[in-house]
């Protein structure tokens, strides 16, 4: 399991880059199992809140909502994700980000959790 130390993380298992690129966690692709199908419900030039829904992701175990880790202006979507939803599984730190926020409250980024401190709470989990 990864967690890279250049990432925040969320309980809800989303990470962030401090550029706003936006993906979902090791440890919750994990849990979901084969991804097959990404939803991302918003798009280029939406505004979003912290904790607002900004895609779904089906496995074929369940489906997960997932939320903005922060507030911003959604900048990119990775439409990619709608022909190959398995890069969740395979890659989600790089080719599987969900949307590119240009961060609107920077100081949301400091209630989010650093590496180490995620991998403790999904430890906490198991």
């Amino acid at each position: 399991m990864e967690f890279p130390a250049d990432l925040k993380y969320t309980k809800n298992d989303e990470w962030i880059r401090a550029d706003g690129t936006v993906g979902i966690t090791d440890y919750a692709q994990d849990q979901l199992s084969d991804v097959v199908f990404v939803e991302i419900v918003v798009s280029e030039g939406d505004e979003v809140a912290q904790g607002d829904i900004i895609a779904t992701i089906e496995s074929v175990k369940a489906a997960a909502d997932v939320y903005a880790p922060v507030g911003g202006k959604v900048a990119a979507v990775n439409a990619e994700l709608d022909d190959s939803p398995e890069l969740v599984n395979e890659d989600p730190y790089g080719k599987a980000w969900l949307i590119k926020l240009e961060i609107a409250d920077a100081a949301e980024l400091d209630g989010l959790m650093d590496a180490s401190a995620y991998e403790a709470y999904c430890k906490e989990r198991e």
